[in-house]
């Protein structure tokens, strides 16, 4: 029960740590699609996931090819400043995957072109490029579990 969080390239171990500590708190499966910007040994990842990696369900992918040969029929978000839809428009479903893309250039335009009635995005203020990766995981992850009742959660 609950979400999956997908990183395609992450780039920035601080976001990343980040994550895996939001992730680990929710009970969220969180992937990591290679190549990353940093080694997994790096202190920053480590520093800013604090004591919480021996929570974390983790599961690493060679390519978003490879993820996506493993995991071909599945309900799947795409987020992005480029998405129709607003993060809360859509229903998200138990064991869902919900990608987010490098923090430099997103997901890769042919995805979400392919994808764009499952594109989302978290609204902001026109001159705002974007949020903070890890920010925009947490936002749309708590989203999620909220429609799906905080299962598992206190």
């Amino acid at each position: 029960m609950g979400i999956h969080v997908v990183l395609v390239e992450p780039e920035i171990p601080q976001n990343t740590g980040n994550i895996a500590r939001t992730c680990a708190a929710i009970h969220a499966k969180l992937h990591l699609v290679k190549p990353l910007g940093f080694s997994l040994e790096s202190k920053y990842l480590k520093r800013a996931g604090l004591d919480y990696w021996n929570l974390l369900d983790i599961e690493y992918h060679d390519s978003l090819q490879e993820f996506f040969q493993k995991y071909s029929n599945e309900d799947f978000y795409y987020a992005s400043t480029k998405g129709g839809n607003y993060y809360t428009q859509m229903n998200y479903k138990d064991e869902c995957f919900i990608l987010f893309g490098k923090e430099t250039a997103g997901l890769p335009k042919d995805l979400l072109a392919k994808n764009l009635d499952r594109v989302i995005r978290i609204p902001m203020v026109e001159d705002a490029r974007s949020l903070n990766l890890s920010n925009s995981v947490a936002i749309i992850a708590y989203e999620a579990m909220r429609q799906l009742n905080f299962v598992g959660l206190i």
